[in-house]
Formats: structure tokens, C-alpha cells, sequence
């Protein structure tokens, strides 16, 4: 083991009583985590807490990991790694119980308000006006996740964020820079259970990360097993390290460094740690280090006991090379620390872990307490002198003998006795009603903001920038102006970099930009692998650190490789970390008609039902998706745009302020006034709801055409529900599938804005087919609703009205 010690970019010796020193606190805090897993479980069992996940096991190896961990670096793992963050100083034995307990305030789990399981880690990367903190003077944990292997694209793209810093001639002596990087010297760390290296997105990050030579180190957990099933089932060869030998780098070629350790061995894991991470920071080479033969004490969570599917002789094992007792035997053998020594630190160390709990639990306590006493206090008048006082004492006094009460029990004690006495009224009872409001209200708050930004921030409070247009305009092609939409961002904005399959060298695959990469370098523009997942992941990584990512998703049907990235991370990364970090990315995509059943889909429905965090633009032309990045880009946000296909050779009026203009999300266009009927749509159908108009119109029937222009949000103001008040009648027009985006839609201005009252005729919904659409022009026109079915859906809606005046067509 080195005699050394790393702060900031110095390495100090360390004297030998200092190395014993440090080595003793590590046996401690290893301890100390230890009793916190094993008093964990416990308060699962009893019904204190919900369920318990932990790192027991992993102690000695993460408290080695923690070493190289320093001020500006990040990690993307996952729920083992307690010690860890312990080790860094990111939680507190306090902070690890009240999670554990849901404690719903971020004073006492900072990492999630409460809303995220036990073991789920993030450090606050803003400031409460919602502005960026400086990165560099802390140690960073991106907000965790569940699903298996989710934390690997992230961890990609923090880590290319260190390569784009050191290597981006556009971000050279760029004065805000120095709150995210300090050229690039800035390691990403992963980690990830064994088992779960069999998920594709593993393979994918791993591949993308050698392509792209970055500071990343992947620790790989591995005990064996996934859940019960052993490694034998999921890895070929047994061994992950063997599987990737592929992967390793060559004096010829580029690739990774693989390192192997045993998770008992304290000194090498140390050492290992240390030229791991000295490969990642300093030549930005990635790193897998294989850490075997790790234990789980506890088996894997409190669902289930390994003794079910462990063999004694395995138990037997998993004890004898326990990383704490065999850091204990290593310690005693270099004499480091007598046996008395050692059982008093561990027996300090049971304590500590008891104090913490305690106190945790009390802090959590403590409010639900006061606040039970004061309904209390509200209730007994009330139920004393109801009629049903009878029925209702049996609640009350269940509450009142309480001592570990839910905000929950609170609530449906209060309702139960507000339900009982609804006939009966007293000042006593409408103090209650008053408290009830306002206590449900600040209750439901706890868990409901931060879905989207709430500070100044916010791309919805971008305003309206109209494109201006000469008085002879000239007229190109939409997806020019695009391109130099694009144009003026990379110019004036070098946090700014896009890529995507096809972004680079050729411009895009429908020439949106052309030229760019040439004109402004190939680590601005750039091209990627078939990826999609992890080119989301590139995105959100970079985006965590402060740069401006623009991922290109080819099509709009390819959005279903990366919908569990974008639904499970990105969407929910603001709120799950009740509003501490956030993740500005802009995926950029085109869809809705092509050719045939994988190229010409419009999975609106589950889009918008996945990705519910996320800004969805429908721009219906070029000019308006170049304002919806702008619009974005000024915001915090993260969003999709999605194009319009087949509008990319379309002529356009070319506006005189490209790059300023911004279209206000959540704001609906009346592309075209009428008076008879109101048709609700979006992106390229509203061409064609437009040119239904016209034939209508020589029908005698007067259409007023209303784009939404973005799905989430969906018209703030409420301006939809103005055109029903005029027209009484409403067709939603979708390319999805029956009961996707258009009964989104209809739900939003009939229910939410309430349409339905205006409403003379039933509300008509005009969709593709169930089917995926089928190939070639008639497979289109008898797949997805036309020009023609808009028109029939609208004059059978006025036949139903007034037969006479229009008869039976067909």
C-alpha cells in the first residue's frame, strides 16, 4: 500500500503514524456502515420503513474507491454504494436513516426530499434560485436510479463532459467554465452490481466509452449472484473481466484498462483504486475495475434471505472472507492495532450506528408529532359533540394513542371525522375544515413540485419572439433555415455541441446541418454510433456539467430504444431530486410520416405518458421547431423537439432575425379562423387540416384550424377551450393510434379546460389506425387520417347537425 495520499492534484507522503491513523478510520467508518445495514434491515422487519436495500459487503472496496474521489468528480452507480458516500462525506450515518424513513424535508435527506427509496444518493448541484453551483468545489453524485444498469448512459456522458472541457477549442478561456471543470481533470465514476452487466445498455456505454477514450472508471461488484440466480446464468465464461478482455487497450490500439482485485484485499484494493484512477484523470483512458469475490451478508434486500439459495459451504465462505474481518486479520497482523483496539472501535462503532438511528428517527418524528397534537387538539371538540361521536372515538383515540404517526394517518383521521359531520355545522368544526385545507395542500406539496423548473428559469417563462419578415421574404427550403438556425446557436453559444447517427459529416440525413461540422469542428458536430440509449446518456451527462447537448435521435420510431432513459432518468432526474440538480438536454428528432411500419410511426401516446419532466414541441414547420430551440436554449429545461418529415424541402419564408425569434411554450397558433368547427392538431397534420379547410370551406363550412404547437405542456392559457365557445364543435386530428395523443388531447380541453360544456355535437377524434402504417403511398392513405378523412370527419360533424343543408355525401 502507498504512503500517500491525494488532495486536489497534490500528492502527499504520509508519515507512518498517519497511515495508521488512516487506516484505523477506515476500519471504523467500515464498521460504522456495517451496524447502519444491519439496523437497516431491522427497521424494515419491524415496520418502521418500507423496504431496505444495502452495501453491506462492499465496505472495503468502496472506502478504497473513496480515496481517488475528489472535489469535481462525479459518480453515476448505484444502491450499494453507502460506504462510499460515506467515505466522501457526501451522507452522514443521520442522512442515510432519514431517507430511510422518507423524512420529506431536504435538510434531513438532502438527496431526495424523501421521495427516493433508501441508498438512493445525489448531491445538490443548484442553488435555490435554480442557477448552477461550482461543481468543482464538491464531490458529485448524480441523482440515482433503480432500474438495472440505468446509471450507465449518464455515466457516459459525465464523463465526455471532462473530454469536451480539456479538448474544446470553444470553451477556451470561457469565463463560466470554471464553476464545471478544471480542464478536464474531472474522473467519472460508475458502479453496477455483477448481474447486471448482463443488460444491453452495459455493453452499449462500455463500447461508446472506448470509442471515446473518456475519464471514466466502472467498478463491477461482483458476488456471484443476481438476486438468487448465479453468475454461471449470467455471464458468459463466469467472469465479466474475461468476457471484455476485447476490450482491453493495446500498445496498437485504443481501448480500456482492466484492472482485477478481491473486495477483502484492503492494501490492493488501494492500490488498484490509485492507478485507476490516475490512468482516467490523467490520460483519459476508461477503466473497468472487476472487484470479485465480494460478499452479501445480508443477502439481497429485506424481500428475501440468501439462505434460500445459498449453500451452506457458501455461507461459511461469504464469512471467512468478509471484508471487514479480514481487514481485521490484515490489521492485527501488521500490528497495527491490538485486538482489545479493534473490538472497542467496532463496539464504538455499534453505537454510533444506534445514535444515528435514533436521532434520525426522532427529526422525522418530531414535526408529524407537533402536527398530530394540533389536529388533535382541532378534532376532540368537534367529535365531542357530534351525533356520530360514538362511531368516531374509536379513529380518534387509535390516532391519539399513536406514537409513530404518518402524515397519512393524520389526514385519514381528519377526513373520516370533516365525511361524519358534514351536516352538522360549528366554528369549531370549519377551524378544522380551514386547518384540513391548508395542512392537505402543504402535504400534497411535499411531493408534488419539481416536476418541471420553478425558478426564473424555466423555458416556460421564455416569451414570444415573433420571425420578422421583409416585405418581399425570400423563399427556401425549411430545412436551410434550420441549418442556419443552427448556424447562429454554435456561433453565439459554445456550451452548445450536437450529435447523433449522421450529424456530422454529412449534415444529417435530411441536410439540417449541412456544413456545420465542417465550419465549426468535429467536437461541436459530431457523429455517433447506432446507439440510441446512450446517446441520451451522452446528453444528460454533459448536460448535468453544465454544457448544452443537442442529441439527435434519427427517427422518431428509434425514440423506442432510448424511451427507458428518457422516462426513468431524464424525466424524473429534477423532481427525484426534489428540484437539486437538473439535466437541460434538447433531443432533437423528426417523425410522423415516412415510409412504411418503422419509419413512418407517431408513438405520441407513449411518449407523452413516459416522459412527463420533459417539454415536448410539435413544431408544424422549420421556421417554428428553430424557434422552439431557441425558446429551450434559453431555459433550463430539458426537452424533444420533433420535426416534421416530409416538411424539410417545403418552401419557407425566410425570417430577417434567424437565431432570435422563440416560440412560447404551452401557447397554441390559430393557424386559421372559422366559425362552424373547431379542429385540434398538431405538427404535419396541421398542413393538412389547413388544406381540409379549404375544401370545406367551398362546402360552406367555416373550420377554424388550431395548432397546439406543444403537447407538454399543453396550452397554458387555456385558449383552446375559447375556440369551442365560438364553434360548439371540436375534432382532435393525431397521426398515433385510437386513444393516444388524441384522447390526451381531448381529455386536456374538454376535462381540463372544460369544453365539454360548449359542446353542441359529441367530440370527434380522427386518428391513425391500430396498426403500424403500412408501406407505400397507399399503405399511408389508408393507414394514417388524410386530407380527405379530415374533411369527411368535419362535414359528417355538420351533417349530424343540419342533414338538409348537407346531405349525404357517400
Amino acid at each position: 500500500m502507498a504512503n500517500t495520499k491525494n488532495e486536489g492534484a497534490e500528492v502527499e507522503e504520509l508519515t507512518q503514524q498517519e497511515l495508521k491513523e488512516e487506516i484505523l478510520a477506515d476500519f471504523k467508518l467500515a464498521n460504522e456502515s456495517r451496524e447502519a445495514s444491519l439496523l437497516g434491515r431491522r427497521e424494515v422487519l419491524t415496520g418502521k420503513a418500507k423496504f431496505g436495500i444495502f452495501g453491506d459487503g462492499k465496505e472495503i472496496a468502496q472506502i478504497a474507491l473513496a480515496k481517488q474521489f475528489q472535489e469535481g468528480d462525479f459518480r453515476s452507480g448505484y444502491y450499494r454504494d453507502q460506504t462510499w458516500m460515506l467515505a466522501a462525506g457526501i451522507i452522514t450515518l443521520e442522512s442515510f436513516y432519514a431517507q430511510l424513513y422518507a423524512h420529506a424535508d431536504i435538510e434531513f435527506d438532502p438527496a431526495s426530499g424523501g421521495r427516493q427509496m433508501n441508498a438512493h444518493f445525489s448531491t445538490r448541484s443548484l442553488n435555490d434560485d435554480g442557477t448552477w453551483k461550482d461543481l468543482t468545489a464538491q464531490k458529485n453524485t448524480s441523482t440515482d436510479i433503480s432500474p438495472t444498469a440505468g446509471q450507465m448512459s449518464r455515466l457516459l456522458g459525465l464523463a465526455q463532459a471532462s473530454k469536451v472541457y480539456r479538448e474544446s477549442g470553444a470553451l477556451k478561456n470561457v469565463d463560466w467554465t470554471s464553476k464545471f471543470s478544471k480542464n478536464g481533470q474531472e474522473i467519472a465514476f460508475g458502479s453496477i452490481g455483477d448481474a447486471s452487466t448482463s443488460e444491453g445498455v452495459f455493453w452499449e456505454t462500455l463500447n461508446a466509452a472506448g470509442v471515446l477514450q473518456v475519464p471514466m472508471v466502472m467498478s463491477v461488484w461482483d458476488d456471484g449472484y443476481g438476486i438468487s440466480v448465479e453468475k454461471k446464468y449470467q455471464t458468459i465464461k463466469e467472469s465479466i473481466s474475461e468476457a471484455l478482455k476485447g476490450f482491453q487497450r493495446t500498445d496498437d490500439a485504443p481501448g480500456f484498462e482492466m484492472l482485477n482485485v478481491k473486495a477483502w484485499d484492503y492494501a490492493n484494493l488501494c492500490l488498484t483504486y490509485e492507478k485507476a484512477a490516475e490512468i482516467a484523470r490523467e490520460k483519459h483512458i476508461p477503466v473497468l475495475v472487476h472487484v470479485e469475490e465480494v460478499t452479501q451478508p445480508q443477502g439481497h434486500s429485506t424481500s428475501g434471505s440468501h439462505e434460500r439459495y445459498k449453500s451452506k459451504e457458501r455461507l461459511d465462505w461469504e464469512k471467512e472472507y468478509d471484508g471487514i474481518a479480514q481487514m481485521r486479520n490484515w490489521i492485527l497482523k501488521k500490528e497495527l492495532a491490538t485486538e482489545e483496539e479493534l473490538d472497542q472501535i467496532q463496539k464504538d462503532a455499534k453505537k454510533r450506528a444506534r445514535d444515528a438511528k435514533k436521532t434520525a428517527l426522532q427529526e422525522f418524528l418530531k414535526p408529524i408529532k407537533a402536527e398530530k397534537a394540533e389536529a388533535m387538539k382541532l378534532m376532540e371538540p368537534v367529535v365531542a359533540a357530534s351525533a356520530n361521536k360514538a362511531f368516531l372515538n374509536k379513529d380518534v383515540k387509535e390516532l391519539s394513542d399513536n406514537k409513530e404517526p404518518l402524515r397519512k394517518d393524520i389526514i385519514v383521521v381528519v377526513k373520516k371525522v370533516l365525511r361524519s359531520t358534514r351536516n352538522e355545522q360549528s366554528n369549531e368544526r370549519d377551524q378544522l375544515l380551514n386547518w384540513f385545507r391548508n395542512y392537505d395542500q402543504t402535504s400534497k406539496d411535499r411531493y408534488d413540485k419539481h416536476l418541471y423548473s420553478e425558478s426564473d428559469l424555466a423555458a416556460t417563462n421564455v416569451k414570444t419572439v415573433h420571425a420578422t419578415y421583409p416585405s418581399e421574404p425570400e423563399m427556401r427550403d425549411g430545412r436551410e433555415i434550420l441549418r442556419d438556425n443552427f448556424d447562429y446557436i454554435l456561433k453565439n453559444r459554445p456550451e452548445v455541441l450536437i450529435f447523433g447517427e449522421d450529424s456530422g459529416k454529412i449534415g444529417g440525413v435530411n441536410q439540417g446541418l449541412e456544413g456545420l461540422q465542417e465550419k465549426y469542428g468535429v467536437d461541436r458536430v459530431t457523429d455517433t454510433g447506432i446507439r440510441e440509449n446512450t446517446i441520451i446518456g451522452q446528453g444528460i451527462g454533459m448536460a448535468m456539467r453544465g454544457l448544452r447537448p443537442i442529441a439527435e435521435i434519427q427517427y422518431l420510431d428509434y425514440l423506442h430504444y432510448c424511451i427507458q432513459v428518457l422516462s426513468d432518468d431524464l424525466a424524473t432526474l429534477r423532481y427525484r431530486s426534489a428540484g437539486g440538480q437538473k439535466a437541460p438536454l434538447i433531443v432533437r428528432t423528426r417523425g410522423h410520416r415516412l415510409e412504411g411500419i418503422w419509419h413512418s410511426g407517431s408513438p405520441m401516446g407513449m411518449i407523452i405518458n413516459s416522459v412527463r419532466g420533459i417539454h415536448v414541441c410539435t413544431p408544424r414547420n422549420m421556421v417554428q421547431a428553430a424557434g422552439m430551440y431557441n425558446t429551450l436554449l434559453e431555459g433550463d429545461e430539458p426537452g424533444i423537439v420533433i420535426e416534421s418529415l416530409n416538411g424539410y424541402r417545403l418552401k419557407e419564408a425566410v425570417p430577417e432575425n434567424v437565431g432570435e425569434f422563440k416560440v412560447e411554450l404551452g401557447k397554441i397558433d390559430v393557424v386559421k379562423e372559422g366559425e362552424d368547427v373547431t379542429v385540434v392538431t398538431y405538427g404535419s397534420m396541421v398542413r393538412m387540416a389547413e388544406e381540409a379547410a379549404k375544401s370545406l370551406a367551398e362546402a360552406g363550412i367555416s373550420v377554424e384550424v388550431v395548432d397546439v404547437q406543444t403537447l407538454l405542456p399543453f396550452d397554458l392559457n387555456h385558449e383552446t377551450v375559447q375556440s369551442l365557445q365560438k364553434t360548439n364543435r371540436v375534432v382532435f386530428v393525431d397521426e398515433d393510434v385510437p386513444g393516444g395523443a388524441s384522447a390526451y388531447m381531448m381529455q386536456q380541453v374538454l376535462t381540463e379546460q372544460g369544453g365539454y360544456y360548449h359542446l353542441d355535437s359529441e367530440p370527434v377524434t380522427l386518428t391513425a389506425k391500430a396498426h403500424r402504417p403500412a408501406y407505400g403511398s397507399d399503405g399511408d392513405y389508408f393507414s394514417k387520417p388524410s386530407v380527405d378523412d379530415i374533411y369527411d370527419a368535419v362535414y359528417n360533424l355538420m351533417h349530424e347537425f343540419n342533414p338538409a343543408e348537407y346531405p349525404t355525401i357517400y
